[in-house]
Order: structure tokens, then C-alpha cells, then sequence
């Protein structure tokens, strides 16, 4: 009988070993955000660090890898952070916008938990909340392939992050109240990279970047920018394109690459150049006045030398610079023999097989209401509530708080007059292979990020969409991300399919756009209520809103 007892507890620890062998690893990390004092253009004002620094401390993670971020707040207003890229498989609860969570009220805590599930690639996170975008609190999410999945380069020397974007030397406090007056906050004053704008020449610019001589390096560029598209470009060294927002590409290799707000993407740069400095320069696209650009210094080591003030021409800008960045876009495409988070190359998923059972056309548009500035999809500018939605529809309380389908799945004809402020929840079936065509009237570039999904970015052309259209689009090798740029009077077309139970932002990346109204939320919901679809309710999670005094709702079951 001893024996047997001993026996069965081995087995038993064996067994709760080999369980928690399985499970994927964790990482931890604990982060405050505090307000600090940050002069990206040389003008200091408050800005918002997280544990002291700008960019914040970098996510640098493997897939199914569980990430666990404890955030203070030490703000004096509410905080959220959205994870810009990651899916949130099966858990908006984790999203970080203001319709999935209540914020971090002022002098509180609250822990992320969310899997980077079947993913890789280079994507950011930033704060959602009010206009806090305008003041930094943004930093990298890493997302490498697991070692037994083949990438389809070799490692680099070294993995370096580039946020670039633009500036307004205004604080953020200064910006709200602007729109918040019913005006624009209009051209941005400079173009600054991780935090820091350099001009050629400057004596006193210490370099932001270090390579050795016969090795290749990756840069994961991420526009975290207000509304300015840019430009990047390395002096006398071409760039690889390898990935895109978590896809890998076929590797052509650019002089500069175009990269519009929200976006992200890695190259990889060999250091085959006489050992001295050299430029990285960013450049703004598309403004209508004169062009802003911002330096930073890459160097050799044991190099000799400073950069040449002789720098690599930007692209064309008006009607021509148009036509030679939709050329660029459509000269991205997905490498079908790579694999990525999954052993199966990516190629295997033929999307352009797939019936499209559900058609939304979005039309955006600018106008006043009131007498004040508002953006709108289809007519309909959003608005938030107290109460997030996905807490309204776990909770019952939906009618109590917003309706369904106030936006229709293409614009009225009247839509482009009149508009209606009211918060935009759009109803989707899960499931569902869904086509989203982007149309733009206005004279601006716009860009748009779904949350919970990628897409395959199928078309990009001037004028209006007809179903004609869809003779034109790539079925074999478009790029699967998730955001979309459309240029000015001009489509986008998309596809997806709507399996991630959830309620999930679709925004313009313009954040002046996102927050006068330039979004909707698709709310794509299991009928099974199923934990084999959705998780619960975390238990930490803070409840707002009139749901503070509901009694709890029966949890989802397996």
C-alpha cells in the first residue's frame, strides 16, 4: 500500500510538471506613468514617460508568450494603454480602448494580461485615453518567431527600434482644448525620431544608433506620429524590406520607404559602407507648406568621420508623390514559402479563395456640428460613454447605454451632409469573411487600424469603388496586417474574417480624426457564449458606469 501511495503521488507531480511545462512562459513587468518634463523639438513641456523614459521600456517577447503588465497611474486624469497591433485573441477585456475598459483612475493600478497568440512582428502600444498621444507614453512590442519556427532571414547583430512621427510643441492639455473648441490643431511643428529631432550639422547630437563594419542590423520603424505620414531613408545604405505588422514580405530592397500613421515595419541594413557617421532622415509627406524633417545619427564603430550634410533626396511630393507611394504599396507583398508564429508557410491561407459574405463601405468625412469640428463614418461621428460597450453587452444593459447599427454598411445619400454625433457600434456575425472598402472624398491621406484582427490589404486605387473593382485586387500575396492607408481621393480595399469574439476598435490613426469622431466599434459576438470563444470577465477588471451596481452576469461556460 506504501508503495502504491508513493507511486501515485510521483505520478501525480509528474503529471502537474508536465502541465506546467506546457504552459506557455510568462513575462512580467511592473510600470509607472508619471508626467516628465520632454522637449522632442527643443521646447521642454509635460510629457508622459513610463518608468522615466521616452520611448517606454520595450515588450521584447516570443509568440503565445503571456505578458503581464502591472500600470500605476500617476497621472492626474484616467489612463488607458492599447497593445496596437496584438490581437487580443478571444479578450478585448485587454484591449485598452475606452469602449472595452473602464481607465486607470489617478493614483491606481491596474494589470494587463493578454497572450501575443499565433503572432510575430513589430508592433507598439501608446495611451488611448483623451489626448494623451500627443505626449509620448508610447514604446515598442517585439513579438519574435518560437526557435523551432524558421524565420526567413538570418539573425541580425542587433534589433533597434525607430519611432518616428510628428510634434506639436503645444502641450497635450493645449491640443484638447483646442478641439475641444471646435478647431483644429492644424499643422505639427516638427518631425521627431525616438523623442529627439537632429539637424544635419548639429555639434552637439550624439548617435542614436551603432553598427560594426561586415554586419546587418534590423530596424523595426513604427509611425507613432498625430497625422503626418513620413518618409524614412539611411544615407548610402539601401533597406530590406522583411516584415509588416507582423507578416513577412518578399525582400525587395528600397531606397526609402514611405510610412503613414499607425504603421510599423522592419528592414534589415547591412553595414557595408566606409567605417564614419551617416544620417537616418525623416521626412514629412503630403503637407501642403514647406517639408519637415528631423536627423539622427547612425555610427560605425572604430568609424572616423561625420555624416555628409549631402543628403538622399525625398521622394516626390503633390500628384506625383501620390502615384510613386500607391506604387510602393503595391510593391509590398506577403512571401508565401516563410512561415510566421505558426510551422505552416504563410502562403498555405488562400484568402483569395474565400467567399466574401458581408460588404462595408466607409465613407469618411469632415464638417461642423454646432459650429464645431467633428469627423464621421458613413454619417455617424462617435461619441463614448461612461459605461464601455463591451461591459453594457456583458451585462444586459445595451439599451441602456448606445444602439446597434446606427451606421449603415455603406453611406446614405445624405450622409456626407448631415451628421449625427452618437456612438457607433456596429453589428458584425462572427465568423463572418468580411470586405471593408475605405473610400476618401477629402484632400488628406487618411489611415485606419482594426483592432483584433489583421487583414489582407487587397487594393489601393484612385477615384470611387464599384464591384467592378474586385477584378483589380491581389488575391495571392497581399500583406495580412492591420492598417490600411488611403490616400486622397482614393480606396482601400480589405478582407478578413471575423473570428475573434469581441468588441473591437475600427479608428482612423489621425488622432485628431479618432477623437472627434472618426471611428466605430464592431461587436462581433459568439451566440455559443462560450469560453471556446471568449473569455470572461477578468476578475480585476474595474467596473464603471451604470454597471458599478449591477449584480454580476452569469460567466461564459466551456
Amino acid at each position: 500500500m506504501e508503495r502504491t501511495s508513493i507511486t501515485a503521488v510521483s505520478l501525480l507531480v509528474c503529471l502537474t510538471f508536465v502541465l506546467v511545462k506546457a504552459e506557455d512562459p510568462y513575462l512580467r513587468f511592473e510600470w509607472n506613468v508619471t508626467y516628465g518634463t520632454i522637449a522632442p523639438l527643443g521646447v521642454p513641456l509635460q510629457g508622459i514617460l513610463i518608468n522615466g523614459q521616452l520611448p517606454g521600456p520595450r515588450i521584447n517577447c516570443t509568440s503565445n508568450n503571456n505578458i503581464v503588465v502591472n500600470v500605476f497611474n500617476h497621472l492626474d486624469e484616467p489612463l488607458l494603454l492599447t497593445w496596437n497591433g496584438v490581437q487580443q485573441r478571444k479578450n478585448s477585456w485587454q484591449d485598452g480602448t475606452p469602449g472595452t475598459m473602464c481607465p486607470i483612475m489617478p493614483g491606481t493600478n491596474f494589470t494587463y494580461r493578454f497572450q501575443v497568440k499565433d503572432q510575430i512582428g513589430s508592433f507598439f502600444y501608446f495611451p488611448t485615453t483623451d489626448l494623451h498621444r500627443a505626449a509620448g507614453g508610447f514604446g515598442a512590442i517585439n513579438v519574435h518567431s518560437r526557435a523551432l519556427i524558421p524565420v526567413p532571414f538570418d539573425n541580425p547583430a542587433d534589433d533597434y527600434s525607430v519611432f518616428v512621427g510628428d510634434w506639436y510643441n503645444k502641450g497635450y492639455k493645449s491640443l484638447k482644448k483646442i478641439l475641444d473648441g471646435g478647431r483644429t490643431i492644424g499643422r505639427p511643428d516638427g518631425i521627431h525620431i525616438n523623442g529627439k529631432s537632429v539637424k544635419v550639422g548639429d555639434k552637439v547630437a550624439e548617435p542614436l544608433y551603432k553598427m560594426e563594419a561586415g554586419k546587418t542590423y534590423r530596424y523595426r520603424f513604427c509611425n507613432v506620429g498625430m497625422r503626418t505620414s513620413v518618409n524614412v531613408r539611411i544615407q548610402g545604405h539601401p533597406m530590406k524590406l522583411v516584415e509588416i505588422e507582423g507578416s513577412h514580405t518578399v525582400q525587395n530592397v528600397y531606397e526609402s520607404l514611405d510610412l503613414h500613421v499607425g504603421q510599423c515595419l522592419s528592414v534589415l541594413v547591412t553595414a557595408d559602407q566606409e567605417p564614419k557617421d551617416y544620417y537616418m532622415i525623416v521626412s514629412s509627406r503630403f503637407l501642403k507648406q514647406a517639408e519637415l524633417s528631423s536627423v539622427s545619427i547612425i555610427r560605425y564603430a572604430s568609424g572616423k568621420g561625420p555624416a555628409s550634410s549631402d543628403l538622399p533626396a525625398p521622394p516626390p511630393e503633390n500628384t506625383q508623390g501620390i502615384a510613386w507611394s500607391m506604387n510602393q504599396f503595391r510593391s509590398f507583398r506577403w512571401n508565401l514559402t516563410a512561415s510566421a508564429a505558426r510551422p505552416n508557410p504563410q502562403g498555405s491561407y488562400h484568402y483569395g479563395q474565400i467567399n466574401i459574405t458581408r460588404t462595408f463601405k466607409i465613407v469618411n468625412s469632415r464638417s461642423e456640428v454646432d459650429g464645431k469640428l467633428r469627423y464621421a463614418l458613413n454619417g455617424i461621428s462617435h461619441t463614448d460613454s461612461e459605461t464601455p460597450f463591451k461591459l453594457a453587452e456583458y451585462f444586459g444593459a445595451t439599451d441602456k447605454v448606445f444602439k446597434y447599427d446606427l451606421m449603415g454598411d455603406e453611406p446614405s445619400m445624405s450622409s456626407s451632409d448631415k451628421v449625427t454625433v452618437a456612438s457607433n457600434i456596429k453589428n458584425a456575425t462572427f465568423r463572418n469573411f468580411v470586405e471593408i472598402i475605405f473610400e476618401n472624398h477629402e484632400k488628406t491621406i487618411q489611415t485606419y487600424h482594426l483592432d483584433g484582427y489583421s487583414f489582407f490589404a487587397v487594393g489601393v486605387e484612385p477615384g470611387k469603388w464599384t464591384p467592378e473593382k474586385r477584378k483589380n485586387y491581389n488575391l495571392v500575396d497581399a500583406i495580412n496586417r492591420h492598417s490600411i492607408q488611403v490616400y486622397p481621393n482614393s480606396w482601400a480595399a480589405v478582407m478578413t474574417t471575423l473570428d475573434n469574439a469581441g468588441l473591437w476598435s475600427l479608428r482612423s490613426e489621425m488622432w485628431e480624426r479618432f477623437y472627434l469622431g472618426q471611428q466605430l466599434y464592431f461587436s462581433v459576438l459568439s451566440p455559443a457564449r462560450s469560453l471556446r470563444d471568449e473569455y470572461n470577465l477578468p476578475d480585476n477588471h474595474p467596473l464603471c458606469g451604470i454597471v458599478k451596481s449591477m449584480p454580476m452576469p452569469s460567466p461564459y461556460k466551456a
